[in-house]
C-alpha cells in the first residue's frame, strides 16, 4: 500500500525543485487549467513532434498548492518523450487512481513516480489539486 501521508518525498521534491516549471517558448500546444475550488491555476505547454505524434517537451507555469505543483511536474516528466496516445493512457490511469480505483501492479509501474500520489485519493479535498495538470492535458490532447 502506498504511503498514507500525502506529502511524500516525491511530492515535496517536485514542489520544491520542479524541473518542468518554466516558460516553454517553442510550444505547439497550450492549454490553461484552473481549479476554482481553491484557486490553483496553470498553463500547460507542449511541443509535439512534426508529425504530431510525440511529446518532445512539456512544461508548465502557474501557481497553486504543493499538491497541484508537484503533480504537474511529475506529469510533465512522465509524458515527455511519450506518444500522445501513451500520454492519454497515462492520464486516464492517473485519474482512475486519484479517484480511488485500484490499479494493477503493471499500471502502477507505468505511472512511475505519479503513483506515489495515490494516497491523495483518500483526501477528497486534495483530489482536484492532484488532477489539475492531468485534466489540463486531457483538455489539450
Amino acid at each position: 500500500m502506498a504511503n498514507a501521508n500525502v506529502y511524500t518525498a516525491a511530492l515535496m521534491e517536485h514542489n520544491a525543485h520542479p524541473d518542468y516549471k518554466f516558460e516553454l517558448t517553442d510550444f505547439t500546444h497550450e492549454h490553461e487549467g484552473i481549479n476554482p475550488s481553491c484557486g490553483d491555476e496553470m498553463v500547460l505547454r507542449l511541443r509535439l513532434s512534426a508529425d504530431g505524434e510525440t511529446i518532445e517537451e512539456a512544461a508548465f507555469t502557474g501557481q497553486g498548492c504543493a499538491v497541484s505543483q508537484a503533480s504537474a511536474d511529475i506529469m510533465a516528466e512522465l509524458i515527455t518523450g511519450e506518444t500522445v496516445e501513451e500520454a492519454k493512457r497515462l492520464s486516464e490511469l492517473f485519474i482512475r487512481m486519484i479517484q480511488g480505483e485500484e490499479l494493477t501492479e503493471e499500471e502502477q509501474e507505468d505511472l512511475d513516480e505519479a503513483y506515489e500520489l495515490e494516497s491523495i485519493s483518500r483526501m477528497p479535498a486534495r483530489v482536484k489539486c492532484a488532477e489539475l495538470a492531468w485534466r489540463t492535458l486531457d483538455g489539450m490532447i
